[in-house]
């Protein structure tokens, strides 16, 4: 089955920005979710979903006018919460409930529920493009060399930004950094995963890896093994079972996350 998978050339692409973008999505998610920022995927796809209806109406390249966009979006939720002008999770409800809201509006108003439209919401595999994959490619390589080479500074601005600020640490432009990587990585992988489903991508790896390790190192390393041995479980269940890419994807993560935190509850005993 494998073999007669690989035979098909939009399979070949979706498992290449696939593992990419769940690789991206996994590392960034660590540390979202240790600073309680974990839901900034579903406020951020939505967002994108929003983009991308407009886009699709205006007769715009998808991608590229959705970048810039998400963000901004994103840019602005982390003002927004550094400011302590209002929550974080207050914040992305806003923007999540709004942008959704604006998507449903656009397509109702121009020729209603389309082929491409649809799998921006609910995701499809065979969405992923030769573009996209490069793309993927370019955004994998400029995150890895962020963690591989800021790896201190990221541990330090995750658990204590007021000491990295008094250490000489800038927590403004990393967790710039961690947000737009976050925005475009929602952007690339919303066309497989679906506005819906892509924040599984940021938060499970992580989840399940915190419940083995405890160390930030090891929680990050786990994190993007699991990310992509997930990804390659749901892609091969979305082929042999005829399911949604997105849902196989998810559902592997959670078989990985009751496997994990069994693991985990075995290792206290």
């Amino acid at each position: 089955m494998i073999q007669e998978m690989m035979s098909y050339g939009f399979i070949q692409r979706a498992l290449i920005g696939g593992i990419l973008v769940s690789l991206c999505a996994a590392l960034l998610g660590v540390s979202l979710v240790l600073k309680r920022y974990s839901m900034i995927g579903d406020g951020l796809s939505h967002v994108s979903f929003g983009a991308l209806a407009i886009a699709v109406a205006l007769g715009f390249a998808p991608v590229r006018f959705s970048i810039p966009i998400v963000i901004i979006a994103a840019f602005c939720l982390l003002r927004l919460t550094e400011k302590g002008k209002m929550r974080s999770d207050a914040a992305i409800a806003l923007v999540s409930a709004s942008s959704l809201a604006i998507g449903v509006i656009v397509i109702s108003l121009s020729t209603g529920m389309t082929t491409d439209v649809d799998s921006y919401l609910f995701g499809s595999i065979l969405a992923m493009s030769k573009e996209d994959v490069i793309m993927s490619v370019v955004l994998s390589c400029i995150v890895i060399i962020l963690f591989v080479f800021s790896y201190h500074k990221i541990f330090a601005i995750t658990f204590d930004e007021s000491f990295s600020k008094a250490t000489g640490v800038r927590v403004g432009l990393y967790n710039t950094f961690i947000s737009v990587f976050t925005a475009v990585t929602v952007v690339l992988g919303i066309k497989m995963m679906g506005a819906m489903l892509i924040s599984s991508l940021i938060i499970f790896p992580a989840l399940s890896a915190m419940r083995v390790f405890r160390s930030f190192f090891g929680v990050t390393v786990c994190s993007a093994v699991i990310a992509v041995l997930a990804f390659c479980i749901g892609l091969l269940l979305s082929y042999g079972f005829s399911l949604p890419a997105g849902a196989g994807i998810v559902v592997a993560n959670l078989g990985i996350f009751i496997c994990m935190s069994v693991v985990g509850w075995m290792k206290k005993q």
